[in-house]
This record gives structure tokens, sequence and C-alpha cells, in this order.
């Protein structure tokens, strides 16, 4: 059971960390985008995409990215519809890292977080915009970039790391469909294979496994929140 683990947590791991990653750049840059033309065209179609992003099953995500890239635009992508961070060398020269195989997974997997880090960045950005201190930065005569950059950024992440810490957790365990449909070697394929066929010990080691890195993670945001927020470290 520990053999099976160690060998399939860590491309788990590092499917849901690239997921995370794609989340907070691409989600936190939408709410940036979202606030700048707020109730504007651009605003709209990034909340109507947001809404479709977490409304979407990721197991059907899966299937249509894996077919339209990995399938249909194949020739362009170079995208594979399967396949695992490790590929065995047709001439014998032993296992190989292949990085494209990740993109695909980790996009899909990233699709709902994704849309709730650009959600709630634009609320909590918004909601920063309109304190006292934010009004002064603007009649010193701070750019838009200056204000975000140097006071509303920081004090608009709370609630976003909130929603990825959570997401990060709950992804080593809903990686399960993405992990079987793209046939990545990870944590949660396994878990498929240990229900297909009965083998308790390793579900209950993964189940284990998942349960002390949801406690860990969460005992990390805590600090982050301290960094963050100096008046949660003090209290």
């Amino acid at each position: 059971v520990s053999e099976v683990i160690t060998e399939t947590l860590p491309n788990t791991f590092i499917l849901a960390v690239s997921a995370i990653v794609i989340a907070m750049i691409i989600g936190v840059f939408l709410g940036i985008i979202s606030v700048l033309f707020k109730d504007g065209f651009i605003d709209k179609i990034i909340q109507l995409v947001s809404t479709l992003g977490m409304s979407v099953p990721s197991f059907f995500s899966a299937i249509i990215f894996a077919w339209i890239f990995g399938f249909l635009l194949h020739k362009y992508t170079n995208l594979n519809m399967t396949g695992s961070l490790y590929e065995v060398d047709d001439f014998g020269n032993g296992k190989y890292i292949q990085w494209k195989n990740l993109i695909l997974p980790a996009i899909v997997l990233g699709i709902r977080p994704l849309a709730v880090v650009s959600q709630l960045m634009r609320n909590s950005l918004l909601e920063v915009l309109n304190q006292d201190y934010i009004r002064t930065a603007k009649a010193k005569g701070l750019s838009f970039y200056q204000i975000i950059k140097r006071h509303a950024l920081k004090n608009s992440m709370n609630p976003v790391i909130t929603a990825i810490s959570g997401w990060f957790a709950s992804m080593l365990a809903g990686a399960v469909f993405v992990e079987y449909i793209f046939g990545w070697n990870g944590l949660g394929k396994e878990i498929v294979n240990a229900l297909n066929t009965l083998d308790l010990p390793v579900i209950m080691g993964a189940v284990i496994v998942i349960a002390t890195l949801f406690i860990i993670i969460n005992i990390f945001v805590d600090i982050i929140y301290g960094w963050l927020d100096p008046k949660i470290s003090r209290q």
C-alpha cells in the first residue's frame, strides 16, 4: 500500500499544484480586469464564463478537452488524449518526463477554482476599493495599477486564499475523474482501480493520506493569514 501511494501521490500533487497555479494567476488577473471594466461588456463576459466554469462538472470538461485538443486538434496542439508524467522510452532507455501530458488535466482541474477565484477577487477588490485609504490614494493621483499593486491586491487576497486552500485539499480527492479520463498515473486513478478490484487497504490508505494533507494545508494557510493580516496573527 505504501509503495502504491508513494508512487502515485507525487503525480497527483504535481497535478493539483499546477491546477492551483493556473487558477490563481488567471483567476486573479480576470478578477482585476473585471473590476477595471466594471459593469461593462468585458465584465459581463468574464462573469458569464466564470458561472459556466463553476457549473460544468470536471469529468465533462475533461472529456470535451481531451476530444478537442487531444484528438481533433492533435496535429496543431501536439497534446495527447491520455498520458502520464513519466513515459517509457520505446528504445528501452527507461522512463522520461513528458510535461505536455500535464497541460490538459491541469487546465481542466483548474477550471472550477479559476472561476471561483475570479469572482471572489472581483467582489473582494470592489469592497477594498471603496475603503477610505483607497480614496486617499486616488486623491494623491495614484494610477489604478499603482493602487492595485501597492494597496488593494494584498488586502483582497484573504478570501481568495481561503477558497484556494479548500480547493487544493479537495483537488487531491476530486482529481479522481480527471486522472482516470486522461490516464494520469496519480492517486485518484489508483483509487478508481482499487474500487474496481475492491482493494480496501489501498482505498483506506489513500483516504488517510488525503485527510492528513487536508489538515497540513489548513495549518499552512493559517500561517499565510498571519502574514497577510497582522491582526489575525496577534489574535
